[in-house]
């Protein structure tokens, strides 16, 4: 009988047992199984089970390439370091593969003329076993084709030992001789079809009520042409509303190795810019700005905090006016509004407290504190507030930002307040940094 073991790695269980190979030696084998310890034991078991009789791990003269196919996937491509879309592409085309006769032909009958005939119906198109006739398919989705025989004979000759060569070795991927319509309505795939517009409605129609907050990535995936993990690698900094062109500089990929999502390079390791349509622009504007009204409903929350956690502190003050810290005009213009100022107005309607939000400039241009070091805020800030001309003299000021690291840019705003004769200046923030 079979002896098998579970361990988890990382938040995934894998089981193993030792198996004969070809050589009659007992190795040890590991396969990837569930996040759940018990449901993993119990795919042990079928295993074991099946093993003992059937002896799946069969000798080299018995296996055929659908059956190595499904070795290679579970023993190193489920369990490897590649990303979690180029798996799945992987596995899409064992299934493909394993539809053609050539699955069932044995490891030790498979020649290189064999393997060049499949990809030169791949590549040409022509009759297919089932009597359908198909065009060829394009180069990406043949060189995943290739991909996986190649790593497949490569493992079944090391470690596996099934085979001695590799046949891919030999094999030559040929162009088509005629240009592929890219417009055609003709099969990519066999039961895949481009997406339709009225299909892309549908699924926008089916995620309004599942799952809105997929609708926007769908949206833009659609319109410009970009990979899911392209689009959710996007920011607001990387699309151009104005000249209606964005950016793909990084995208998004799960980890199969680290079982954790991650951002990195595209796929290509390529930036490129993308034109967008008119509609896509529209539904990008129409978002930007539904995401700055959350951000001022969330200045709203926040206000109701400060009040319910510091009224008493701000009614003994007795502020005679409260004015937000200001952003340089050219920042003020990038990001479109002043959270300080949103917590600062919505404070006074609260406390029904006068809100001055012109008396007080930022004239030079500065760069993001969190990017400098203690002395360098200092070096920064230094005479970078005045007051306007719009100022009337006051006795107390309370200052509102959003929020407080060393204190420097408050320090600064005060000291340009108290200049003009302010005599007292507190100040009121949602955060502090860590450590202060």
């Amino acid at each position: 009988m079979a002896k098998g073991s579970v361990r988890k790695k990382g938040k995934k269980w894998y089981y193993r047992f030792y198996v004969e190979d070809a050589s009659g030696n007992l190795v040890q084998k590991e396969y990837a199984g569930t996040e759940s310890k018990s449901e993993t034991e119990k795919l042990l078991r079928q295993a074991m089970d099946d093993y003992e009789s059937k002896k799946f791990i069969a000798k080299s003269e018995n296996i055929t390439i659908g059956e190595l196919l499904d070795i290679w996937a579970e023993e190193e491509l489920k369990t490897g370091t590649l990303s979690n879309g180029t798996v799945q592409n992987y596995l899409g085309a064992i299934t493909n593969i394993k539809k053609h006769p050539i699955s069932e032909r044995k490891l030790k009958n498979v020649t290189s003329e064999h393997l060049q005939a499949f990809f030169n119906l791949l590549s040409f198109g022509g009759t297919y076993p089932d009597g359908s006739e198909r065009k060829g398919y394009s180069k990406d989705y043949i060189r995943s084709f290739s991909a996986v025989l190649q790593q497949s004979f490569r493992f079944a000759v090391s470690p596996k030992q099934y085979i001695t060569f590799n046949p891919m070795q030999y094999i030559k991927l040929k162009k088509q001789a005629e240009d592929v319509d890219l417009f055609s309505d003709d099969e990519v795939e066999e039961g895949i079809q481009p997406i339709s517009h009225e299909d892309y409605e549908r699924l926008i129609e089916y995620l309004k009520v599942k799952n809105p907050p997929a609708i926007l990535p769908i949206q833009i995936a659609y319109y410009a042409g970009l990979r899911i993990g392209e689009v959710c690698g996007l920011t607001w900094q990387d699309i151009n509303l104005e000249e209606q062109y964005l950016t793909v500089r990084r995208s998004m990929r799960y980890n199969g190795a680290r079982h954790k999502t991650e951002i990195g390079a595209t796929k290509r390791k390529k930036i490129r810019t993308v034109d967008f349509c008119d509609t896509l622009a529209a539904i990008l504007k129409t978002a930007k700005a539904e995401q700055h009204k959350n951000r001022f409903r969330y200045g709203e929350l926040y206000s109701q905090e400060l009040v319910k956690n510091f009224q008493k502190e701000i009614r003994r003050w007795n502020p005679d006016v409260i004015i937000p810290v200001p952003l340089h005009r050219a920042r003020r213009r990038k990001r479109g509004y002043n959270q300080a100022q949103i917590l600062a107005e919505n404070l006074g309607k609260m406390l029904c407290i006068p809100v001055d939000s012109k008396s007080l400039a930022r004239r030079k241009k500065t760069s993001p504190q969190k990017k400098l070091g203690h002395n360098e805020r200092k070096k920064n800030l230094k005479n970078a507030f005045a007051v306007t001309s719009a100022f009337r003299p006051v006795r107390k000021v309370l200052l509102v930002d959003d929020i407080y690291t060393t204190g420097n840019t408050l320090d600064a705003a005060a000291k340009a307040l108290k200049e003009k004769g302010v005599e007292k200046v507190y100040f009121l923030t949602i955060s502090i940094g860590q450590g202060y």
